[in-house]
């Protein structure tokens, strides 16, 4: 019998890389997609058990599409599409920047949104399908900074219940998984980084590991579908009236 299979988008980075990762070693097929970085993907591949390459410009969705379209014709037992790759740029409350939300809006809502209802109404599984859309904290504690970021992940968010209910079936399952500060981002520095990650309500690091856990936790769909998970440390259950990157530096400013 083959292997299960998983698609992770954004992949060959970060947290899509972990995760990846951290599937691959737990026994699944991991088809890693890129955008631009091949070569880190095609190393990644090389060090799972079983896994493959996928690159696609999420920026266009029909090619998004026919990506997912063609995995499903020949993979006999896709059960996980994890929608983990974003752009983050920023902009803010009191100017929304045309570009920088067109960009944000397709590549973190729309075409992941359009990915999962083609896999949901394409992919072949042995068990039910899962799909994890990935949202963030801000959902919960938001601020005005990284504004058509956080725009976009609203709208990634309300897809989750919309999909749960329209186009999963009985045995299918549809999640958001929202992590807080992970990784350093923006132009943060690592001391920065250090700072900002520990501002939550446990004032502890988020370990990337963690976010990976999750995701498989997720994808035995043991949870109710139409559910977003919070891997934060509880930063979600904060009041932060700005983006942790810059309370940091303010933090760091009066030390």
């Amino acid at each position: 019998m083959s292997k299960p299979s998983v698609l992770v988008t954004g992949g060959a980075h970060r947290i899509g890389a972990e995760i990846a990762r951290q599937f691959g070693e737990a026994g699944w097929h991991v088809i890693i997609h890129y955008g631009k970085s091949q070569e880190d993907a095609d190393q990644l591949a090389a060090s799972l058990p079983s896994a493959e390459t996928i690159q696609c410009d999420l920026a266009d969705g029909d090619t998004a599409v026919a990506m997912v379209k063609e995995l499903a014709a020949r993979l006999d037992d896709w059960r996980v599409l994890i929608n983990c790759a974003a752009i983050f740029w920023s902009d803010h409350v009191t100017a929304l920047d045309p570009e920088t939300n067109r960009a944000a809006m397709q590549i973190n809502a729309v075409t992941p949104a359009r990915m999962a209802q083609t896999f949901l109404a394409h992919a072949s599984a042995r068990q039910g399908r899962c799909v994890i859309q990935f949202t963030d904290q801000k959902l919960e504690n938001p601020n005005p900074d990284f504004f058509s970021y956080t725009m976009s992940k609203h709208a990634a968010a309300a897809t989750i219940p919309m999909l749960a209910e329209g186009a999963a079936g009985a045995d299918d399952r549809v999640y958001g998984l929202a992590p807080g500060a992970i990784l350093p981002s923006h132009d943060q520095t690592e001391d920065e980084a250090e700072v900002s990650h520990r501002l939550n309500l446990l004032e502890r690091k988020t370990g990337i590991e963690e976010v990976a856990h999750a995701a498989l936790f997720l994808a035995q769909g043991t949870l109710r579908s139409g559910e977003t998970l919070f891997v934060d440390s509880g930063q979600h259950m904060l009041d932060q009236p700005r983006d942790v990157i810059y309370l940091a530096r303010e933090i760091m400013a009066q030390s």
